[in-house]
């Protein structure tokens, strides 16, 4: 059984993911007005249509092009040998250090402590008639599963075939796909949380919510 409370203290020790910043393609590299040790931000918007902050600008055959963060966090490390100078495609210009969220701390540890049915293949994943109704009146968590039930329709290429679970018996916890949107190939669709672990995954989960300090 995994000890999601330990999970949590090793994530407490590391609270941020180093974020890779690399240039999309070949051009002329010139950074822009931060230096390390800034913080930036993220898209913001209702469509996170506002981008973030403006990192360098890399120009090829006359076309001008921001790099944008694409999380909030401070700037770690800058290569600043790369600066107003021709780069390839793929370089590592720097490094941007992102504190977690109390939403992407649960998100990790659901993702550990959850078992994660997957897509066999790449199509749209929709809830078989009679387990989307009941989803629809009482929510996913009022779901148990046993290995074996039908329990997705695959829509692909025009065509609709069921699909059959397989895994530890349980409740859906968390659902991972929406409505007619296409799911890739071992992503997940839903995580199925075992009977056993249910009241130590609320408990830490409480946990983060109250005692999580976002930076």
């Amino acid at each position: 059984m995994l000890d999601i409370s330990a999970l949590l203290e090793e994530i407490k020790q590391r609270p941020y993911t180093d974020l890779s910043i690399c240039t999309p393609h070949t051009g002329y590299l010139e950074f822009g007005a931060f230096n390390e040790g800034d913080k930036v931000k993220d898209a913001s918007g209702e469509f996170k249509e506002i981008p973030g902050s403006k990192l360098a600008i890399i120009t090829r055959e006359n076309n001008p092009r921001f790099i944008y963060a694409t999380q909030k966090g401070i700037i770690q490390k800058l290569h600043k040998q790369y600066d107003k100078n021709f780069v390839e495609a793929g370089v590592e210009i720097g490094i941007l250090r992102h504190f977690l969220s109390k939403t992407e701390v649960i998100h990790i540890l659901l993702q550990k402590a959850l078992f994660l049915f997957s897509a066999p293949e790449r199509a749209k994943y929709y809830f078989a008639p009679e387990i989307d109704k009941k989803i629809k009146i009482s929510g996913s968590r009022s779901i148990t599963v046993t290995d074996g039930m039908e329990l997705f329709i695959v829509s692909r290429m025009k065509r609709e075939v069921p699909l059959t679970y397989h895994g530890p018996e349980g409740i859906i916890y968390e659902v991972y796909f929406k409505h007619n949107q296409n799911i890739d190939a071992n992503m997940p669709l839903i995580g199925i949380c075992p009977p056993d672990q249910l009241q130590n995954i609320e408990d830490v989960i409480s946990r983060v919510n109250h005692e999580w300090k976002e930076q």
